[in-house]
């Protein structure tokens, strides 16, 4: 099967556009072929996580379902949870950090050159 990825009951999506930009969802109704609990699908991007719900729980039932199957924790493990932890930390630097990140590139840069320069001379 070439998709992976279903909308259905349970399935995390993160939300990329509109006021909640970011925002981890959970699918808990599909309301017809576009939309799921009145929000677009063109609006959210389905992930891999899920969550056993049934359909339309309480609040209270899904903070729980979400707590135990620990959706947060897999989140931020995931490649493109962490992608996204960095893009938001490196948007809240001020002047002063990006000078300091500038500096640790060309310091990292200039190792990685001098590793270099060592192992073609071993090999040369």
């Amino acid at each position: 099967m070439p998709f992976k990825r279903f909308v259905e009951i349970g399935r995390v999506a993160l939300v990329n556009y509109g006021k909640d930009y970011g925002r981890l969802v959970v699918i808990v109704d599909v309301v017809d072929q576009n939309r799921v609990c009145q929000m677009n699908f063109k609006r959210l991007s389905l992930t891999d996580i899920k969550i056993d719900i049934k359909r339309v729980p309480k609040k209270s039932t899904l903070i729980k379902a979400m707590e135990e199957a620990d959706v947060k924790g897999k989140w931020e493990n995931s490649s493109w949870g962490k992608k996204l932890i960095v893009q938001k930390r490196r948007a809240a630097l001020n002047d002063f950090d990006r000078f300091k990140v500038m500096l640790a590139k060309i310091k990292r840069g200039g190792a990685v050159r001098q590793e270099l320069a060592k192992l073609k001379k071993a090999t040369a």
